[in-house]
């Protein structure tokens, strides 16, 4: 299927609400860093990453859910292993480590229906037409071999609603670059915006892609150490979770990229100039 290009506008949204949005948006990414336990665990691999922006292209999704699915799987796994390994039966003297490993086969089978249902529910919350229903969403995952029931999948949905207290509306990466885009095109109406929306889009997808290696060597350049202690990365984990950083560093990328588009562009035009003259 052919890829969707997102329906986002810019340039219609009120300065007033822009800067409200802004603040509000800065304030949960600091609550959400401040609410980071010691001992967190990312379940944004790249095989993950990958699945999720192939389920997205496939059924003709928005590319804001795909990312929106990554952070609704992302919460859910998180709670959903700490509830598993702090079950009153693991927490026995008697369990073991055969016990653990039985928590995590048992996720390992449920992981690809977690991975659609996360997909299912963020077609549902974003203002577009695209929602996954239940009859759909069987079809596809028999046709990519997964043989899935209505009951599995409302189950699965039901099991994700409820480990997050049904709250769903996460921001994402995306929703940050689009705001900041939103206000930098406000404060400069020059700025080809909707450009840089487009080239943000291939920035972020490969940053998400690549996530492990990008920020392991930013940790080891900014600790000047090969190998960073644990306590090192614990503390780096503030500067991979924040999404208002990530969002400023995509724009920046994206806009050094095409800056150097258009002083290509420029050069060839006055060389092929020069060579006209001559």
């Amino acid at each position: 299927m052919a890829k969707r290009s997102s329906s986002h506008r810019f340039r219609e949204t009120a300065g007033d609400l822009l800067s409200d949005a802004l603040i509000d948006l800065n304030k949960r990414n600091k609550e959400n860093l401040n609410s980071l336990s010691q001992n967190y665990t990312n379940f944004r691999d790249k095989r993950t990453c990958e699945c999720i922006f192939f389920l997205t292209k496939e059924l003709r999704l928005d590319p804001l859910v795909g990312y929106h699915a990554i952070e609704l799987l992302q919460r859910f796994m998180v709670k959903h292993l700490t509830d598993l390994l702090t079950s009153p039966t693991l927490q026995t003297a008697a369990a073991d480590r055969r016990d653990e490993d039985a928590v995590f086969d048992k996720i390992k089978d449920k992981f690809p229906v977690f991975v659609f249902t996360c997909v299912q529910l963020a077609s549902k919350l974003c203002l577009y037409k695209d929602i996954i229903t239940n009859k759909a969403a069987v079809h596809f995952l028999h046709s990519v071999g997964l043989s899935v029931s209505k009951q599995t999948l409302q189950e699965s949905e039901l099991m994700i609603l409820k480990a997050l207290d049904f709250r769903l509306n996460t921001p994402n990466p995306l929703t940050y670059i689009e705001l900041l885009l939103e206000v930098l095109g406000h404060n400069e109406p020059s700025v080809p915006v909707e450009h840089l929306y487009d080239l943000c889009h291939h920035v972020l997808q490969f940053v998400s892609l690549d996530r492990a290696a990008i920020y392991d060597s930013l940790l080891k350049t900014t600790t000047r150490c090969n190998s960073p202690s644990r306590e090192q990365r614990e503390k780096f984990v503030t500067v991979t979770e924040d999404y208002m950083l990530l969002g400023v560093g995509v724009i920046a990328v994206a806009t050094f990229i095409l800056s150097v588009w258009k002083w290509e562009e420029n050069s060839f035009v006055f060389m092929r100039h020069r060579l006209w003259q001559n």
